[in-house]
């Protein structure tokens, strides 16, 4: 018999596979726990739903699941919260059912299995062979070849004959499309008053009661102000009275903010614009040409996505009814 010709992925031993047994609850599995997965290979997915860099890491990670369960590998995602709204469950169920992810999914709101692994990134992946070593890890997002080399080599020395060498295709939509690093000239900015960066309203951030604000006659590139009546809590914005609105001096093709109606099962409506104008071709996936969108539940809104040439522009949002609470920006 012929042995496969393989192209080699280098690994390690990095250590004994951690304990599972910090996890505060599963989706779409039963407890799963290192002693019961010896013998397979295993992939350990650190995520947080609204994190853009692991949303864009995420149609990979499916096509592998896909791809390699059949052959041995068991993919697990460890969901570690980073707002507060994504410790609910139901949050998290129904925005991972619509991202389509069914593998089995451990839920980590006390930070157990992040600390078993002394993990601090998201996205992060860590391979485990089926002795229980971990053989390799990849921080952030990107290097996904050699990802997916080290699933097949792992795999292959379990005696799977039938892996093959080449590598999944996969076709993005929406945020899960890779950030244009060439003009990615602004970065994740926290709105609330413990993490706020770059506020450029004349009056500052007033902690914990609601303020009306102002923005400023001039808005430079990556600042952000508040204009209407709202409240800074620490780790995000919550508009008191209808017709607030956020701007953000920015450059990068996507813009997408963390944000949600601060009742359950209510509405809001909102309205971006760029440069004063409707968005029109530069709409992102949760708005329309003129700028439309609604917040009906807490997660990532994608709210622009623009065509070349790229460049300084100012993005606003103004949001129709009270009650919209926002907690980050994000840029690809």
């Amino acid at each position: 018999m012929k042995e496969l010709d393989r192209p080699a992925a280098e690994t390690s031993n990095e250590g004994h596979f951690p304990s599972l047994a910090g996890a505060t609850g599963w989706l779409n599995s039963p407890p799963l726990d290192p002693a019961g997965l010896r013998g397979r290979v295993v992939v350990v997915d650190f995520c947080t739903y609204t994190c853009i860099n692991w949303l864009r890491t995420l149609a990979y990670v499916r096509a592998w699941e896909e791809r390699y369960r059949h052959h041995g590998l068991v993919l697990i995602g460890v969901h570690t919260p980073e707002f507060s709204f994504e410790h609910d469950v139901d949050n998290v169920r129904e925005a991972l059912a619509s991202m389509r992810v069914g593998y089995p999914i451990a839920l980590d709101n006390d930070y157990g299995v992040w600390d078993a692994f002394a993990n601090r990134y998201w996205p992060a992946l860590y391979f485990i062979d089926a002795g229980g070593r971990i053989r390799h890890h990849r921080f952030g997002e990107g290097d996904e070849e050699r990802s997916e080399r080290v699933i097949q080599e792992l795999l292959a020395e379990t005696g799977a004959t039938d892996v093959g060498t080449d590598l999944v295709a996969v076709a993005p939509t929406g945020p899960e499309v890779a950030a244009d690093w060439d003009e990615l000239g602004s970065s994740e900015t926290y709105l609330g008053s413990e993490r706020s960066q770059g506020f450029a309203s004349p009056s500052g951030i007033t902690p914990e009661r609601s303020h009306r604000y102002t923005g400023p006659d001039r808005l430079p590139l990556n600042r952000w102000s508040l204009t209407g009546d709202w409240t800074a809590h620490a780790d995000r914005v919550s508009l008191d009275e209808p017709g607030g609105r956020i701007d953000f001096a920015f450059h990068a093709r996507d813009v997408h903010l963390v944000m949600g109606p601060r009742d359950p099962g209510t509405t809001v409506a909102f309205r971006v614009t760029i440069d004063g104008e409707h968005p029109a071709e530069a709409s992102g996936a949760d708005v329309d040409a003129d700028g439309a969108g609604s917040l009906v539940q807490q997660r990532m809104y994608q709210l622009v996505r623009q065509t070349a040439p790229i460049r300084d522009r100012v993005f606003s949002i103004r949001f129709e009814g009270r009650g919209a609470e926002a907690f980050a920006f994000t840029f690809g």
